[in-house]
């Protein structure tokens, strides 16, 4: 990345009289008013009273009225959510409450802290805690209806108030605990090495991405739920089968507690390149046969094979060092601060979250694209299944997976273009060439 390019850039962007809060306030709106579009498209398709073709015959009305019906719960709650957010983002740009919030605890760092640790960092991991602390009160509400009125209305909710309470002190403690030290370096990077940055700011994000990787099973996953190791039995046997036949690094085969929080299923695998973990959900177990269940596994290890989850993360890692040379092109941009309340100051994480208010459009686009290619390796994934031989096990695993989490049986071609990142399950049965029939 030419330096001397983004360098003239930032200097170009100075020159320019930009009404930036104007245009963040624009640019939000836009997005909301265009995916409020689409969902109203996609809540049109949620009224339909028959399955899609592809469907009649292996979903019976009954489940299809059921899933119509939870997808209008959960598009109706997003209809508020999505509103409140973006009324919250206005309020916080018009209102310059991300300067108040930072001089305020600019003055419990001077007043509390010992002078040591007085400086940016300190202020901006003292204002990045307040406010993921005032945010996840304010949402509180929301999360609490949607798990025990949504969810528990539709009988998924399998969690209890005090599991509830419980795994939102955890998720607070492991924010302070590994977020505020990762902030620590990712801002003391940028501080250190001037213009050139961002090589070294992705270097350390690559690294803290390994970590987290290896950390994961062991620290933070038994935090939240139990994984234990799969019983001696058949499925055990044909998932290990599967697994020397395609030379796939199986160190762990686990089954994970799912049920305690949802009735949804699912099942994945995660590690190193030469240590991976699958983990299958005890609910696909309870309500899949065997050869359902490794069918579904067929599909997640046809991403490995065919090199899908490799491609991701590279297309990932360039993402993250586009997003982080684009940024040292803002992150001295006085006129930027100033619009947004910051006069005498210039802090990099206050840059950091105006860049990417200002970035968000473009990389919806990014995200479009991503759809895209996510689902055409969804489609080369089913094809891997079949080829192993999979082909109608699979089909009737994610009829079974559809109808047990109500999940939508069809949707509007734009809203699903840019929401989804796997194709609904009538073109998944098409591309399997089901014949159609009743899945017991």
């Amino acid at each position: 990345m030419d330096t001397g390019v983004l360098g003239r850039l930032a200097l170009y962007l100075d020159t320019l009289t930009i009404p930036w809060k104007g245009m963040i306030l624009g640019f939000g709106l836009a997005q909301y008013f265009f995916e409020t579009f689409l969902s109203i498209r996609q809540h049109s398709k949620l009224q339909e009273t028959r399955p899609p073709k592809a469907l009649q015959g292996a979903v019976s009305q009954e489940d299809y009225d059921k899933a119509q019906a939870y997808g209008r719960a959960k598009s109706n709650y997003g209809f508020i959510t999505s509103l409140y957010n973006q009324a919250t983002n206005v309020v916080i740009i018009y209102f310059n409450l991300l300067p108040k919030l930072w001089n305020l605890t600019g003055i419990w760092v001077i007043k509390y802290a010992p002078a040591q640790f007085s400086g940016e960092i300190s202020n901006s991991l003292v204002f990045f805690m307040a406010f993921n602390l005032i945010t996840t009160v304010i949402d509180l509400p929301f999360s609490y209806y949607k798990t025990f009125v949504l969810e528990e209305k539709f009988g998924f909710n399998k969690q209890t108030k005090k599991l509830f309470f419980t795994d939102l002190i955890k998720n607070q403690v492991l924010i302070i605990t590994m977020g505020g030290p990762i902030l620590a370096g990712f801002l003391k990077i940028i501080q250190s090495f001037g213009s050139n940055f961002f090589y070294y700011l992705w270097v350390f994000i690559l690294v803290v991405q390994a970590f987290m990787i290896t950390v994961y099973p062991i620290v933070i996953l038994p935090m939240f739920n139990k994984l234990t190791p799969l019983e001696p039995g058949k499925l055990k046997t044909e998932v290990e089968a599967l697994a020397t036949r395609l030379q796939f690094p199986l160190k762990h085969l686990y089954v994970i507690d799912g049920s305690k929080r949802s009735a949804h299923s699912n099942a994945y695998f995660y590690g190193l390149p030469w240590s991976k973990h699958i983990v299958i959900y005890d609910t696909l177990i309870e309500k899949s046969d065997v050869k359902e269940v490794v069918a579904v596994l067929s599909h997640e290890l046809g991403h490995w094979s065919e090199g899908h989850t490799t491609k991701l993360f590279a297309i990932a890692q360039f993402h993250i060092f586009y997003i982080f040379a684009l940024f040292s092109v803002f992150i001295n941009n006085g006129s930027l601060y100033r619009a947004f309340g910051f006069h005498r100051t210039q802090p990099i994480l206050i840059g950091f979250l105006l860049f990417n208010d200002i970035h968000q459009p473009l990389d919806t686009v990014v995200k479009l694209l991503m759809n895209i290619l996510s689902r055409k390796f969804e489609y080369e994934a089913d094809a891997f299944a079949v080829k192993l031989g999979y082909s109608s096990d699979l089909a009737k695993s994610l009829i079974k997976l559809q109808v047990q989490n109500l999940s939508t049986m069809d949707a509007d071609w734009l809203y699903s273009s840019y929401h989804f990142t796997h194709p609904i399950l009538p073109e998944r049965l098409r591309a399997l060439d089901w014949k159609g029939g009743k899945v017991e």
